[in-house]
C-alpha cells in the first residue's frame, strides 16, 4: 500500500523522501521478524533432532510439541513439517546402515506394503480427525515411546528353519559382528509383524511421526529379529512410510516451505550432534533424561488437548 501510495503522482518530492523511509522501515522491520521466526525454529530443530537422535525416538516426536505449544503452529502444519524432516533424516541414516549390511532390505519392502497403506489411511483420517484429538492421542504416543526408548532390548537370535511364510518370502538374513564375521537368524510371526506394521503406518500418517517405536515391537518382539537389524531396517522404512503421507498433507496445502526449511536443515544438524555424543557419553543416563523431557511434553499436548487449545 505504501508503495502504491509512493507512484502518486500529487505527492511532492519531500513526501516521498518520508513515505520513503517509512517503507523502508515497514520492510526492515518485516524482514527481522521472519529472520528472527526462522533462526529460532532452527534452533528448536536442532535440539529437536539432538533429543530424537540420543533418545532413538527420531526429531518428528519432539519437533511437533515444540511447533504446536511453543510457536502456536497448526497441528496439521506442524505434522507436515514434522514428515518432511522424517523422510530427510531417515534418508542419510538409512543409506549407512544398508551399505554396512545391517538392513534387511527384503524384509523392509515386505513390511513396507502395511506401513505405506497404514500410512496413506492415517494421513487421510488426519484431515478429518479434530485437533483436539490428534494433541490427546499424540501425548499418549509420547508416553508409550518414552517407556519403550528406555526398556532394554533383548537380542532375539532365532535359527533354523523359521516360519513357513517366511520361507516362501525369503526373509532370512544376516548381519555383520565386530568381528567381521556373519551372524545369520530366519523370521517368524510374519503375520502378526505385518498386522503391527500397518498399525504403526496408520500412526506414523495420522501424527506425522516415524513411530520407530513400533515398528521395532513388530520385528524385535513379534517377529524375533535380532534388535539391531530391526532398529536399522525400521529407519529405512521410516523414509518410504513419511513419503507415502506426506504427499496426502502436501496436495491439502499443510506443507509450508517456510517452516520445512529451517525444520529440515535444523534436525539435519541436531541429529548429526547426537550421533556424535552417543560415542562418548552414558546412554542411559541420557535416556533417562530426555524421556522425563518428553514426557513433560506428553503431559503438554494431552492438557491441551483436553482443554480444546490445539
Amino acid at each position: 500500500a505504501l508503495v502504491l501510495i509512493y507512484n502518486r503522482k500529487w505527492i511532492r518530492g519531500w513526501q516521498r523522501f518520508r513515505l520513503l523511509i517509512t517503507i523502508g522501515q515497514s520492510l526492515s522491520a518485516s524482514l527481522m521478524t521472519i529472520l528472527l521466526f526462522t533462526i529460532s525454529l532452527l534452533l528448536i530443530s536442532i535440539m529437536a533432532g539432538l533429543l530424537g537422535s540420543l533418545t532413538g525416538l527420531g526429531g518428528g516426536v519432539v519437533l511437533i510439541p515444540m511447533l504446536t505449544l511453543l510457536f502456536k503452529v497448526d497441528i496439521h502444519y506442524a505434522i507436515g513439517t514434522s514428515l518432511i524432516s522424517v523422510i530427510a533424516t531417515s534418508s542419510g541414516a538409512a543409506s549407512a546402515y544398508v551399505k554396512e549390511g545391517i538392513s534387511n532390505i527384503r524384509l523392509g519392502m515386505f513390511l513396507e506394503l502395511a506401513t505405506t497403506f497404514g500410512a496413506i489411511t492415517g494421513a487421510f483420517l488426519a484431515t478429518f480427525i479434530s485437533t483436539s484429538f490428534i494433541a490427546i492421542l499424540f501425548g499418549f504416543i509420547l508416553v508409550f515411546s518414552s517407556i519403550v526408548s528406555l526398556l532394554k532390548h533383548e537380542d532375539h537370535l532365532v535359527t533354523g528353519e523359521g516360519s513357513r511364510l517366511a520361507r516362501v518370502l525369503k526373509l532370512r538374513g544376516s548381519y555383520p559382528t565386530g568381528d567381521d564375521q556373519q551372524r545369520n537368524y530366519t523370521v517368524k510371526n510374519v503375520v502378526g509383524g505385518f498386522a503391527m506394521m500397518n498399525i504403526a503406518g496408520i500412526i506414523s500418517g495420522l501424527l506425522g511421526i516415524g513411530s520407530g517405536a513400533l515398528k521395532v515391537i513388530a520385528m524385535d518382539h513379534i517377529m524375533k529379529v535380532p534388535f539391531k537389524v530391526s532398529t536399522t531396517t525400521s529407519n529405512f522404512m521410516i523414509g518410504v512410510t513419511a513419503a507415502a503421507s506426506a504427499g496426502i498433507y502436501l496436495r491439502r496445502g499443510y506443507i509450508d516451505p517456510g517452516l520445512s526449511m529451517p525444520v529440515v536443515a535444523g534436525v539435519l544438524i541436531g541429529a548429526f550432534f547426537g550421533t556424535r555424543i552417543l560415542f562418548t557419553a552414558k546412554t542411559k543416563t541420557l535416556k533417562i533424561l530426555f524421556a522425563i523431557v518428553i514426557l513433560f511434553l506428553a503431559i503438554e499436548m494431552i492438557y491441551n488437548g483436553i482443554q480444546h487449545r490445539m
